[in-house]
């Protein structure tokens, strides 16, 4: 996709995307998730290709936030407990002076909608509510929490030229 060529930091939502939506609840209130490592893997090559990457969702743990921070993510891009996606979307945009012709979204339910809409490209897991289906550019083969993100993020890398592995870049950063 030419879009791709275009796209300057990738964004995205936890719940649906970075898991699969399923949240086990114990009696003392924590929520825990799973995370795809592939998925985790792909945004840290992404950052270190100098890519942007933000995370809006509602959900507000410290587990999801320890989850991006293992991924090397800058602490003030991670934005949990949002109620309103699209205004911490074009914060994000602005602190970083992007259009949001330069940003991809991934999101997969109807709180998304707004910001698949305003990003470059949006994008969505394979098994994503049907509002966000429709309002997204690129339906992912992968379901959420099984490599939706690895996959958008390995083709955006790889149409830029980006994707590729330096062990020892690797080992310094991470």
């Amino acid at each position: 996709m030419n879009k791709w060529k275009k796209i300057k930091a990738i964004t995205m939502d936890v719940d649906g995307v970075m898991t699969d939506g399923c949240l086990v609840a114990f009696d003392s209130h924590e929520m825990v998730r799973i995370f795809n490592a592939k998925d985790s893997f792909a945004i840290r090559v992404a950052l270190m290709r100098g890519f942007r990457v933000g995370v809006f969702s509602g959900g507000d743990t410290e587990g999801v936030r320890n989850r991006f921070l293992t991924c090397g993510m800058d602490p003030d891009d991670i934005h949990l407990g949002c109620r309103g996606k699209i205004k911490d979307f074009r914060s994000f945009c602005t602190k970083y002076g992007l259009e949001p012709s330069e940003v991809l979204y991934i999101g997969d339910d109807v709180p998304d909608v707004p910001v698949l809409k305003a990003a470059g490209i949006g994008a969505v897991p394979a098994d994503a509510a049907r509002d966000a289906v429709k309002a997204a550019d690129y339906v992912c083969e992968a379901p959420g929490g099984k490599g939706c993100v690895r996959e958008v993020i390995e083709g955006v890398l790889r149409e830029q030229g980006k994707w590729y592995f330096d062990e020892g870049e690797y080992e310094k950063i991470f």
